[in-house]
């Protein structure tokens, strides 16, 4: 068993992450907005202080310059790339589909897709395939009132993964499945909220416990 603590939409609100260290993960995936439209300069110190592997992408929020702070940080970028992690691939994709705010990161459909396209054409299949994606697969954990505002492109492909980490959209925190995969919303980090995923041993034993601190 792999315990993976999820979180997100820090919005660069900081206080309240040695509270969710003290579940003891085993790795922490930080699904975006970490910062509230900059600065970038805290990025690095708090990253610093997760002891365990860190696997993050950005938000639509966070300046697009965090990418190259990410990479040189003791984070794991996931933006459009993968890493494997002995039973799991993470594959990533930062900022979001387009927003009516003009966010810093936001990407074009076809961006979106071309970034997730080539990411799946070389990762390696493992027991877990795990998308962190900073915005929602169209129609899943996307609903903003009435209206479902996730990624088209997303959706298309996340039957390739047996999890989906996505944030985004603060009001839609929670976990459902869809096709056999889970996704999983943590909540806004800034307001005390998180996710522990429990990783088995076997193919789609995956568990997800919604935290609050």
């Amino acid at each position: 068993m792999m315990d993976v603590l999820l979180i997100a939409d820090l919005h660069g609100q900081y206080g309240k992450l040695d509270d969710f260290l003290q579940y003891d993960p085993d790795a922490v995936i930080i699904a975006g907005d970490i910062t509230d439209f900059g600065p970038l300069e805290p990025v690095d110190s708090v990253v610093s202080r997760i002891e365990v592997p860190c696997f993050a992408v950005p938000g639509n929020c966070d300046p697009r310059e965090i990418v190259g702070v990410l990479e040189q940080s003791d984070a794991v970028c996931l933006h459009g790339s993968w890493i494997s992690l002995g039973k799991i691939t993470l594959a990533g994709i930062g900022g979001s589909n387009r927003t009516p705010f003009g966010t810093p990161f936001e990407l074009e459909e076809d961006e979106i897709e071309a970034l997730l396209s080539g990411t799946i054409e070389h990762m390696e299949r493992n027991v877990h395939n795990i998308l962190v994606s900073h915005a929602p697969p169209l129609g899943t954990l996307d609903r903003i009132g009435s209206n479902h505002v996730g990624s088209r492109s997303i959706a298309n492909h996340m039957d390739r993964f047996d999890l989906v980490c996505c944030a985004h959209i603060h009001e839609a925190r929670g976990v459902m499945e869809v096709g056999g995969v889970k996704i999983v919303n943590p909540g806004p980090a800034s307001d005390g909220y998180a996710a522990m995923i429990h990783l088995g041993e076997e193919p789609k034993n995956i568990k997800i416990e919604l935290l609050t601190v």
